[in-house]
């Protein structure tokens, strides 16, 4: 178990983040919450973290601004994404993957459980293998 990776969620349902966010802990992951895309990007440059939960739909910034923002930077284009949205269309979904998220989960569908075994994967094996079909 990697412990001690540092693992930022962006959505703005606090509610949902909060159970994510117990859920990482769990696995022991530090675990950061900004509730828009505006807030991630200034998590991001400070904290660096290995891994990103990011929401597409957002105020301020979009989740998809935020994923041109970091694939565009040396500093964090490294860093995975996984996106979690109510976005499900196949184009929201290339989109989330030509822009390089690892994973790709829909909300209405979601078990938090494989959300946490996508972030093992993830962050243990590194992007080989990563699947992006939608759960």
């Amino acid at each position: 178990m990697p412990k001690g990776k540092k693992i930022l969620i962006i959505e703005d349902d606090t509610f949902l983040s909060s159970l994510i966010k117990a859920r990482l802990e769990r696995d022991g992951y530090l675990v950061i919450q900004a509730f828009d895309g505006e807030e991630g990007l200034q998590v991001v440059k400070k904290e660096r973290p290995d891994a990103v939960i990011l929401d597409l739909i957002m105020p301020k910034v979009s989740g998809f601004e935020v994923m041109e923002y970091l694939s565009m930077n040396v500093d964090f284009s490294q860093i995975p994404v996984i996106v979690l949205s109510n976005l499900a269309q196949d184009s929201d979904v290339q989109k989330a993957k030509r822009l390089g998220a690892k994973g790709f989960f829909v909300k209405i569908r979601i078990s938090i459980d494989d959300l946490a075994a996508k972030m093992r994967e993830v962050l243990g094996a590194g992007s080989a293998g990563a699947s992006i079909d939608p759960k």
